[in-house]
């Protein structure tokens, strides 16, 4: 890895998260056009049309009317079978504001800009595709002057981070308004619980942890291509399965836990090492390993613990957890991405309770509306409000930070935050060119398997 390739300053992208949670525009730079009236409908374009995607569509379009009227009026994807069926279930949904006919849902990839094409600068356009494509898309996007929401990860590797920094200073010279899904920054709880920690009343964090352990879930775990698909076509549809598409299942999974610990103590690790592997995948032939194990390090030395596993038979958990000087704090419990945010006088949940967010007079806790919903509440707001929002370089962070962890584990060696951005090694050379006749990015071998971490072998590559 070479750490001079590409001179950043760890500074300036590893500064006080609370700083860059908006990332403000530049003073005096307006959009080209700006929705401010109630009855401007802002106009949705949806790029990668699978579950997420299709969810991210149905927030937009259910935004309070303070922040609405909404309507979808372009989609794209390159599978055929995931639009239709998106667009079915978002019609059915939201059938008055769903303007989609069939010479506006584009299956290929240039649909992207065909797609953002219908739209007018100032409108919204979603990215829900695999994070390989994101920079691809983002770059056409702040030409055309679009407000973008995109999922995360934002990035797989340190070459598409150099890049969505490089084009975001374009979009913020433009005053675009850049969402990014770690929805659980835009949750009441957590929001409440960040409050708190900084106010002190856990006193000075000791350390952090981490876990996501759970099963065989959505594409990690892939077997051969038995289809007439393409290489290509094949590694998207299970794009949780593949390094260059998505990061992994470490990366498109695990970035909500490392992310929200990361918040709290409100830094970025400046260093991880790590550890992994694969057990019994049988004839599975994806890249990723079935555990992990992280030990990330703060600029102050505090550490952060990360366990993260998808076995089937084993104990499940999914929580985050911070341990202070005064008390502890649970960031995320069994709910998911609905927090159980709680403070207690102790170092652990059976100490005595000092705080749950919402609970009155010793009554039930009040439920928290969703996040995902809220961070739409949160976009639409400030697009029409033209407030500052952009949340692409604490995006990129949190992409990056994930990253080094999941290289530490895939090379066996120490990773620091410097050198993940900096990595020389490219996923994915000329993903903006690729067609659906393409070779993929990452060729099967002759007997249909796929290069996996060797770690202790590959140290300045991940395969």
């Amino acid at each position: 890895m070479k750490t001079d390739s590409f001179s950043l300053s760890r500074r300036r992208f590893i500064g006080d998260s609370g700083k860059i949670v908006t990332g403000g525009a530049l003073a005096g730079v307006a959009l080209p056009v700006v929705h401010g009236k109630s009855d401007d409908v802002t106009k949705v374009a949806l790029v990668g049309c699978g579950g997420r995607g299709t969810g991210a569509a149905s927030n937009a379009l259910s935004v309070s009317l303070a922040n609405g009227p909404t309507k979808l009026v372009a989609m794209a994807d390159v599978v055929q079978s995931k639009l239709d069926r998106s667009y079915n279930g978002l019609a059915g949904k939201h059938k008055e504001q769903v303007d989609v006919p069939v010479e506006r849902r584009h299956v290929g990839f240039d649909g992207y800009r065909k797609a953002m094409d219908a739209l007018d600068p100032g409108d919204v356009v979603i990215f829900t595709t695999p994070c390989a494509f994101r920079w691809v898309h983002f770059e056409y996007a702040v030409r055309k002057s679009l407000n973008v929401f995109m999922e995360k990860p934002v990035t797989p590797d340190g070459f598409s981070s150099r890049k969505m920094l490089e084009l975001n200073e374009k979009a913020k010279k433009k005053n675009l308004k850049v969402g990014i899904g770690l929805m659980c920054r835009h949750s009441q709880a957590r929001r409440e619980l960040y409050s708190r920690i900084k106010d002190g009343e856990i006193g000075e964090i000791l350390n952090l942890r981490a876990y996501r352990m759970q099963g065989p879930v959505a594409s990690c775990f892939t077997g051969k291509n038995t289809s007439d698909d393409s290489d290509l076509v094949h590694q998207i549809k299970n794009f949780h399965s593949f390094l260059w598409l998505s990061g992994g299942s470490f990366s498109d999974f695990f970035i909500h836990n490392i992310d929200e610990c990361c918040w709290m103590k409100d830094a970025w690790p400046v260093k991880a090492q790590a550890q992994g592997g694969r057990h019994y995948r049988g004839d599975k032939i994806d890249q990723n390993f079935d555990n992990y194990t992280v030990e990330y390090t703060f600029p102050d030395e505090t550490k952060m613990y990360f366990h993260g596993r998808n076995m089937a038979g084993c104990h499940q958990e999914f929580s985050s957890n911070a341990h202070g000087t005064k008390g502890y704090a649970l960031i995320s419990g069994p709910g998911g991405h609905r927090s159980q945010a709680r403070i207690h006088k102790g170092q652990g949940p059976d100490s005595d309770l000092a705080w749950m967010f919402g609970q009155r007079d010793g009554g039930r806790p009040l439920r928290e509306s969703s996040p995902y919903q809220d961070e739409w509440e949160h976009l639409m707001e400030a697009i029409r409000n033209d407030k500052p929002f952009n949340e692409l370089e604490r995006g990129v962070q949190a992409s990056v930070v994930t990253s080094m962890g999941r290289m530490a584990a895939h090379s066996g060696i120490e990773v620091t935050y410097d050198e993940m951005l900096n990595c020389d090694h490219q996923f994915a050379p000329g993903v903006e060119n690729l067609t659906l006749e393409s070779e993929s990015p990452l060729p099967s071998k002759a007997d249909g398997t796929y290069p996996i971490p060797e770690p202790g072998k590959n140290k300045n590559r991940e395969y």
